[in-house]
């Protein structure tokens, strides 16, 4: 009977020799890897000054630094939600100058000078603004995780029907927007609720618009 252990064996470590060539070709000595890979840069700070509900703020900030972070990490105003940060679920909606923006897709950096306005800003538990009264009275929230951005976006969206700014779901571009329940479904678009909570919603924003009007 041929014994065929030596052959493989053999067979073994070639395959075994060749499995270690191709790693040491597709992965570069680590040494010449970290040689590769450019040094990390020197963050470059920027001062500014910023009005954030109504108190000047002084900043020292990395440039790249966000909106959304220089509110939450930096002056500790918590109201402001982050939540894909990707600008997507407008959760960090805030108002700037009189506009709500996504506060994750815009650098603090660019907002020197400018009125900002967090959630903090338009009431608190002592003198809510209507529209926080609103969304308790019929519970546009449920986890309220999304409410802050909601509320910040909800009251800009019924100044932007005052300024008669059309919307998609306006049919004429020029008359005043409706306020209609479509036309705050479409201006409220960009703001989820990941509970389903925006018929409620709808609800508030219609009640305060109807004071307001």
């Amino acid at each position: 009977m041929n014994d065929f252990s030596d052959i493989n064996h053999a067979r073994r470590d070639l395959l075994i020799a060749g499995a270690l060539s191709a790693t040491a070709a597709a992965v570069p000595p680590l040494a010449a890897a970290q040689q590769a890979m450019p040094p990390n840069p020197d963050p470059i700070t920027a001062r500014y000054a910023i009005q954030v509900n109504g108190k000047t703020e002084h900043l020292s900030l990395d440039t790249r630094t966000t909106l959304l972070d220089a509110l939450r990490e930096h002056l500790h105003l918590t109201g402001t939600k982050k939540g894909c940060d990707h600008g997507q679920c407008g959760a960090c909606t805030v108002i700037v100058d009189g506009r709500r923006i996504n506060s994750c897709l815009t650098l603090a950096v660019m907002h020197e000078g400018a009125k900002v306005t967090t959630i903090e800003g338009l009431g608190n538990q002592d003198k809510l603004h209507p529209m926080q009264a609103a969304f308790i009275k019929h519970d546009g929230y449920q986890c309220g995780y999304c409410t802050p951005g909601q509320i910040c976006s909800a009251v800009s969206a019924l100044d932007e029907i005052k300024q008669g700014i059309p919307s998609h779901a306006s049919a004429d571009l020029n008359a005043k927007p409706l306020l209609s329940a479509d036309e705050l479904r479409e201006r409220m678009s960009g703001n989820i609720c990941r509970c389903g909570a925006y018929s409620n919603i709808i609800d508030a924003i219609t009640e305060v618009a109807g004071r307001t009007a």
